[in-house]
């Protein structure tokens, strides 16, 4: 049997024109603007793209004037592939994006010229929230119905993998690399930022917020507990309460307490994009520098991490 893989992340606007457009598309998700009325929730995400696409722009022109999400997915779909494929198993990676190119459309239009007989569907979001994974279900859900070849086609849902052994390995690898950075690495702070969602979500049943914790303190169990740490949240929209305390509070907080040594740790981001590159590497750096921490320093995001990719081919193993 020939498997097809779709891994699928969120999306990022290439170059600063496609910002308004994809800031369009993101505030057009039901799970983001939870207003039912559809010709309402549009409307709304018209007028957020439009007051915010100037700001927007202004921090990814600091990043190289684009995300590099797309390019990054490629290759880990790339590197998935070829690790399946060296374990035997007759595999075709996909991409599909949720709010920008290559859309969830597309990539479903190339999984039926391959003809594949079976199709998992991993998503690059470690810790399941119905901000990601479950609008990414819902999305793909709603497609493959008018699509028979693949709505006839055996599918298996990854959820989530936020304890995968291979997967917490992986990140613990690279936490000890940055480490060794540090005059002293065990007494290096150790702060870990996911990124936040609406308090309400997490009240009404999300398992984000649980989940996030547990991938934290497995990290830790592998680390051996020398580090102290804690769990902050970042990128919030909107005026609704969210996820706390803030990376950004928690950064100023260690400063006042005299912390010197902090290492960042992007929990919830396998990949680089505007949060790791723009927020955590220029915005809270500079947050960082203000508040007396003397070393700051961040985990990379572990994209095409050989030890990372292992981790993927085990999920999809499982999965089969």
């Amino acid at each position: 049997m020939k498997t097809g893989v779709l891994l699928f992340n969120l999306g990022g606007p290439e170059k600063l024109a496609d910002v308004k457009p994809f800031l369009y598309n993101l505030f057009s998700d039901p799970e983001i603007i939870r207003i039912k009325f559809t010709p309402l929730r549009k409307a709304v995400a018209f007028m957020i793209a439009t007051l915010r696409h100037r700001k927007s722009e202004g921090y990814y022109a600091q990043i190289g004037g684009g995300s590099p999400l797309r390019r990054l997915t490629e290759e880990q779909a790339g590197a998935l592939q070829a690790e399946l494929r060296r374990r035997g198993r007759d595999v075709e990676t996909f991409v599909g994006m949720c709010t920008w190119h290559p859309f969830m459309d597309e990539a479903l239009a190339k999984i039926e010229e391959s003809r594949v007989d079976r199709l998992v569907v991993l998503p690059l979001f470690p810790q399941f929230s119905v901000t990601t994974t479950g609008s990414g279900f819902g999305l793909l859900k709603k497609l493959i119905a008018n699509r028979p070849a693949i709505k006839n086609l055996r599918k298996d849902w990854i959820e989530s993998w936020q304890i995968q052994p291979s997967y917490i390995e992986s990140f613990a690898g690279s936490i000890r690399r940055e480490l060794a950075q540090f005059p002293a690495p065990d007494g290096t702070h150790i702060l870990f930022s996911a990124h936040s969602i609406p308090e309400s979500y997490v009240g009404n049943g999300d398992p984000y917020l649980d989940q996030t914790k547990q991938t934290v303190e497995k990290i830790m169990d592998a680390l051996g507990r020398k580090n102290s740490y804690e769990l902050s949240f970042q990128s919030k929209i909107g005026p609704v309460k969210w996820l706390e305390p803030f990376t950004n509070d928690a950064i100023i907080q260690l400063g006042k307490r005299g912390v010197p040594d902090v290492l960042v740790v992007p929990v919830s981001f396998v990949s680089e994009h505007i949060e790791t590159l723009y927020e955590l590497d220029i915005l809270y750096k500079h947050v960082a520098e203000d508040a007396g921490i003397r070393n700051f320093r961040r985990v990379p995001a572990l994209n095409s991490d050989p030890a990372f990719i292992r981790a993927l081919a085990e999920i999809v193993e499982s999965a089969l």
